[in-house]
């Protein structure tokens, strides 16, 4: 459940003694909020100007924040933050899916972001994977420890894709499985390996397929995910 009061009003309080009136608005976003507690907190704030004074004085309350379990903010001039938005199509996407206003008004609620935007930067996000977990396959050496841990540490990023292509489709869903699932229909993906995907970025749930040998069926969802980016149409 995503709520405001998983946001410590001591964050907002810090931010609101660096920047006085110049913070402008602040959301929550990220795993952390959506029950994965193992994860930090993460917060994107907005301000009318950002210095290197204001870096220090973030900076001297970077430390205990982090023994809070809260993340270093995303902190952004409200200028950048919408010169930005086609620039990283799939960061904010995430941010919008699932995220509570914590201070100010809601950012998001007077921007947009292109599909077009979105579905060049998925192209190269599930290519990119693609490369990567060939390469990996072949550096493991057959390695079943090595496979595992591969499609372990690789899993998290794939399900992303799957959250951007749901929302890329116009998907209601925003909870983190549902979105995930969803994306994986719309692709047309096989649901067992997708399942056993999402219980590894979960981690709460235990895979019904060992890692390594998930490996195969995974391969092929990031193919055919790739093919389906290739062919998607507004």
């Amino acid at each position: 459940m995503i709520t405001p009061h998983a946001v410590p009003t001591a964050l907002i309080a810090d931010l609101h003694n660096v920047f006085g009136e110049r913070l402008r608005s602040m959301v929550a976003y990220g795993p952390h909020l959506e029950d994965i507690t193992s994860a930090p907190l993460t917060c994107l704030a907005l301000v009318e100007s950002l210095t290197v004074a204001d870096l220090d004085a973030c900076a001297r309350a970077a430390s205990r924040w982090h023994r809070e379990r809260i993340a270093t903010p995303l902190i952004l001039t409200e200028t950048e933050f919408r010169s930005s938005l086609d620039a990283f199509p799939l960061e904010y996407g995430e941010i919008i899916r699932a995220h509570v206003r914590v201070y100010g008004p809601d950012p998001f609620d007077a921007v947009s972001i292109a599909a077009q935007d979105v579905r060049r930067a998925l192209e190269t996000q599930i290519k990119s994977h693609l490369v990567h977990l060939r390469e990996g396959y072949m550096q493991a050496g057959g390695e079943p420890k090595a496979v595992a841990d591969l499609v372990t540490r690789s899993a998290p990023a794939f399900t992303a894709v799957l959250r951007h292509v749901a929302w890329l489709n116009g998907a209601a869903a925003s909870g983190r499985v549902e979105a995930t699932r969803e994306g994986s229909r719309e692709a047309g993906l096989d649901d067992r390996v997708v399942g056993d995907l999402i219980a590894l970025e979960q981690r709460s749930t235990v895979p019904t397929t060992d890692p390594a040998r998930l490996f195969p069926g995974y391969l092929a969802a990031v193919e055919q995910l790739a093919r389906a980016i290739d062919a998607w149409r507004p």
